[in-house]
């Protein structure tokens, strides 16, 4: 795992529904808590593109619901800025399942998926289709 090079905005607070975009049977998952991320106090912990956070699986096939998994961000629809100027948005919030090393579980990804999110996970960016 490595550092993003852009400032992303963590727009996904814990408590959000987000759609999972492989195949391992998940289909809703909501967020429970991030991983690595450093709060205050009650503040409400929030998850942006590459993180990983814990999440429950909400709908999807019957063995994997009210499932605890781990998945990573791989877009996200409020819009961040990157070192160069350009600005990114995407249409959905989406993730994908992984297990605690960060293996991915499923093996396609449908869709794109953040130029952010591949740099930092090697394997979710090798199964990806297309990096934006």
């Amino acid at each position: 795992m490595h550092a993003v090079k852009a400032n992303i905005v963590k727009s996904l607070p814990a408590g959000a529904k987000v759609d999972c975009v492989d195949n391992s049977g998940a289909k809703v998952i909501k967020i429970i808590s991030v991983i690595g991320d450093k709060g205050v106090r009650g503040r409400i912990p929030k998850a942006g593109i590459g993180d990983l956070v814990v999440a429950s699986v909400k709908k999807g096939r019957p063995e994997m619901r009210k499932q605890k998994v781990n998945a990573i961000i791989v877009r996200q629809r409020k819009e961040y800025r990157r070192p160069n100027g350009l600005r990114i948005k995407f249409e959905d919030n989406a993730c994908v399942i992984v297990d605690e090393k960060g293996e991915p579980k499923g093996s396609d990804i449908k869709g794109p998926v953040a130029k952010e999110a591949a740099e930092r996970w090697s394997k979710i960016a090798s199964m990806a289709s297309i990096i934006i």
